[in-house]
């Protein structure tokens, strides 16, 4: 009897961002007490910001705190409590345990957490809703037995046993066009006559066995927005939530001369998942493509689409790796039709996902001159070392751009995005043929962009007013993509974005007054501070914990803004009346639906 019965989503969209608020309702149907652990994903850009759960009347609101044995105090003294944190492996997956619920109680949990949209290649705002967790696979050799890694229990997806509904309030800066899902909506409604504000909603009956993708699109989306958002009240002058916050949405515009002379050279290095599990269809629903099939498509129309006279090699891994030619081989028409009919016999028959080897290998092969390597990289991302990986990928990123695709519904954001992060790259996510096409040739036209140097942002306000960065600098513009920057203010300027491009200087400017929008939460602070706790917990990674100074700022953030990290997690526990249960605790894990 499973203890999981329905989840219930409200989504709060403000142009580019987004709060997403869960409730889930369990109820003990047995006739022991229960532990119900509930293994879930969340897009990787994500930032938990609450939780809290319900027990019959009383409501008790989680605290963040270092992660430690607490919550294992109070259940071995017969206490409810409930813990939510991040896995130790990948910051895309998180775990739930609601512990100690009593025969026949009901209980209730709500969890928001605040995200970026990403832009799609047709300026759609994407938001996903992951339904799906993919198991993720452990390399040979790692000792991830009981650690982070949750175990994940998956049913069929047609007998997922829990419903879903959701239902979303979009404003924007810019009138809102229309709103797409891949599942049936009921029709937008609008609540203005500038159609800046619209609510939607999921047709009834949705059962959540499959990713909820929203698609929303503005008018004049590439227009350049600021929101400033105002300190908390309680909070203390000077620290990060006591001060403004500004977010600023970039759209750098380059110069048509520079855009019409496209690069033609670059060594492109398409690396492909051929493990086990790209056998698996793309989605659930009926008439799914497998994603080694989607993969081959993808990487078909890449080689086609090709530069004359670049230099290129497709590398398939799994358990080992394999290229098709022995070292990168000029673009031609022989070469083309040697690759197609290799690509066209390619197949998920290479075991378990070993992806750090063959990126160690490329790593390791010199770079050719006057062609910049650029790594196209395939996989449903079911890693178990997500972290390993991104620290790899950094340590090379002066040499190459990496751009990634994510294929299949399920696949780890936190390891897709953050390659492409990491190595100032573009990721994309292909769930289904319908968008394919666009998008891989928007990841291609992006590789064949010269890359922007000496990126500058210098901040145009008076001597009053100061600005401390909490994004990371801006290592990557690429013409049509956005560039999100947080900061944290007092007083009012504008901001200049300055680069050089094919030896040409360009700027591009943006004003914005510095009075608070109106309320708007805490949504910016929030991403602000997961911004920086992400680049702080790399630095720490780095450090390998010799110095204490990044691990303790994380803590001391997170507790600060109340947005998880890898060493903090939710904690609430409800004292009741003192009366331990009685009886030995049955431990229950809630599917998640499986291909």
């Amino acid at each position: 009897v499973l203890p999981l019965k329905s989840i219930a989503v409200e989504v709060s969209v403000q142009g580019h961002v987004a709060t997403v608020s869960s409730t889930l309702q369990y109820e003990n149907q047995e006739q022991s007490p229960l532990e119900a652990i509930f293994v879930f994903p969340l897009p990787g850009e994500a930032a938990v910001c609450r939780f809290s759960a319900k027990i019959g009347q009383t409501e008790v609101v989680a605290e963040v705190q270092e992660k430690q044995k607490q919550y294992d105090d109070a259940l071995s003294s017969g206490q409810q409590a409930f813990l939510l944190e991040e896995s130790d492996e990948s910051p895309d997956v998180f775990k739930l345990s609601v512990g100690s619920l009593p025969p026949g109680e009901k209980a209730s949990v709500s969890l928001d957490y605040v995200t970026e949209l990403a832009v799609q290649a047709d300026d759609g705002l994407r938001l996903c809703l992951p339904a799906v967790l993919n198991p993720r696979y452990q390399p040979q050799g790692s000792d991830s037995g009981s650690g982070g890694s949750a175990q994940v229990s998956s049913v069929p997806a047609g007998s997922v046993p829990y419903s879903l509904s959701l239902s979303a309030h979009v404003s924007s800066p810019h009138p809102i066009s229309r709103v797409e899902s891949n599942c049936p909506l009921d029709p937008l409604n609008y609540l203005n006559t500038e159609k800046t504000q619209a609510t939607v909603s999921l047709a009834a009956g949705h059962q959540f066995d499959r990713d909820v993708e929203l698609l929303l699109y503005y008018q004049d989306t590439h227009q350049p927005t600021a929101i400033v958002e105002a300190a908390q009240a309680s909070a203390k002058p000077g620290s990060l939530m006591g001060d403004p916050v500004v977010m600023l949405s970039l759209y750098p515009e380059f110069p048509k001369d520079v855009m019409s002379s496209m690069t033609s050279h670059g060594e492109f290095l398409f690396v492909v998942d051929r493990s086990g599990s790209m056998e698996c269809p793309m989605h659930l629903g009926s008439g799914s493509l497998d994603r080694i099939s989607s993969a081959r498509e993808t990487l078909l129309l890449l080689l086609k689409s090709l530069p004359m006279g670049c230099y290129f090699n497709i590398i398939g891994f799994g358990s080992s790796y394999e290229s098709f030619f022995p070292k990168s081989v000029e673009y031609s028409q022989k070469t083309m039709d040697e690759a197609l009919q290799m690509v066209k016999e390619m197949r998920a028959d290479l075991g378990g996902t070993e992806i750090l080897q063959p990126l160690k290998h490329i790593y390791s092969q010199p770079c050719l001159p006057d062609q910049p390597r650029q790594l196209f990289l395939f996989t449903d991302g079911e890693v178990g070392n997500t972290k390993e990986v991104l620290d790899l990928v950094k340590t090379n990123a002066g040499s190459h751009r990496c751009f990634s695709f994510g294929i299949g519904e399920g696949a780890s954001t936190a390891l897709i995005s953050g390659v492409a992060k990491q190595a100032r790259g573009h990721a994309q996510f292909i769930t289904g043929q319908d968008r394919m096409q666009p998008k891989v040739m928007q990841s291609l036209r992006f590789a064949l962009q010269p890359a922007v140097v000496d990126i500058s942002v210098k901040w145009n306000v008076p001597k009053e007013v100061s600005v401390t960065l909490l994004s990371p600098p801006i290592r990557v513009i690429f013409q049509g993509q956005r560039a999100l920057l947080y900061a944290q203010l007092t007083g009012e300027g504008s901001v200049t974005v300055k680069y050089s491009l094919a030896k040409q200087p360009v700027e591009n400017q943006l004003s914005f007054s510095l009075k608070p929008a109106e309320d708007t939460g805490m949504t910016v602070h929030r991403l602000g501070a997961r911004t920086l706790i992400q680049s702080l917990e790399v630095e720490e990674r780095e450090q390998d914990g010799e110095k204490e100074g990044a691990k303790e700022k994380v803590i001391e953030l997170s507790v600060q803004s109340g947005v998880s990290s890898a060493f903090t997690a939710f904690i609430a526990v409800h004292k009741g009346d003192g009366e331990a249960l009685q009886g030995q605790l049955l431990r229950r894990h809630v599917p998640t639906p499986s291909e």
